[in-house]
């Protein structure tokens, strides 16, 4: 399939289709000349569950809406985004932060699904702790300093927590909403969404 007609068929854009390419997730992807989209790929992805996050127990969760892995240079970090070229601990250090976000909504949450073109391929928990750049107002950034991978995914047409968390909670977290589907949105990278399926969606910052 052509990235035109696999976005058509999962509802998203060309440049969203080809950030989900970059990162790794989908198998069978033709990188060189002509970018093709494999056909039983995106027959999987189009059959995933939607999120039940009604079994989170929370009125709302944040999500980090990710692009495909970029290099930065900053003290704690070399990569933003997620990749599944990426070790845990730089999944870990490039999904943490540092992003434009109310940080105490969302601690609320408990967990961050990391989502690409709106597939959960990342779970963060222990949300507690931040820390900010100084910036006062909505447009500080914030980053998760005790945050925790509790799971991510290498391929997404057969969701596996690529992690071993020892939480059992974490590990129920990942189970629940790794290779769901989440849609969202938001002007940033963090938007919120309502757990309770008649509310709606909160655009974010």
């Amino acid at each position: 399939m052509t990235t035109g007609q696999a976005g058509t068929a999962l509802g998203c854009s060309i440049p969203t289709v080809r950030k989900l390419m970059a990162t790794g997730v989908v198998p069978g992807v033709r990188e060189s000349g002509r970018q093709v989209f494999p056909l039983a790929a995106l027959q999987q992805l189009q059959a995933r569950p939607a999120a039940d996050l009604s079994a989170l127990g929370t009125p709302e969760v944040a999500v980090l809406r990710s692009d495909a892995p970029a290099r930065v240079e900053e003290p704690d970090r070399t990569w933003i985004g997620f990749g599944t070229a990426l070790d845990q601990a730089q999944l870990l250090a490039a999904l943490s932060g540092w992003w434009r976000c109310d940080p105490a909504r969302v601690a609320a949450g408990a967990v961050l699904p990391v989502t690409v073109a709106g597939f959960v391929v990342a779970v963060l928990t222990g949300l507690a702790e931040w820390e900010s750049d100084g910036t006062a107002g909505t447009t500080g950034r914030h980053r998760f300093t005790k945050a925790r991978l509790a799971g991510y995914l290498t391929d997404l047409t057969t969701p596996a927590n690529a992690a071993t968390p020892t939480d059992p909670q974490d590990a129920r977290m990942a189970g629940l909403l790794l290779g769901t589907r989440l849609p969202s949105l938001s002007g940033g990278p963090i938007a919120y969404v309502p757990a309770s399926p008649t509310a709606t969606a909160d655009e974010g910052e």
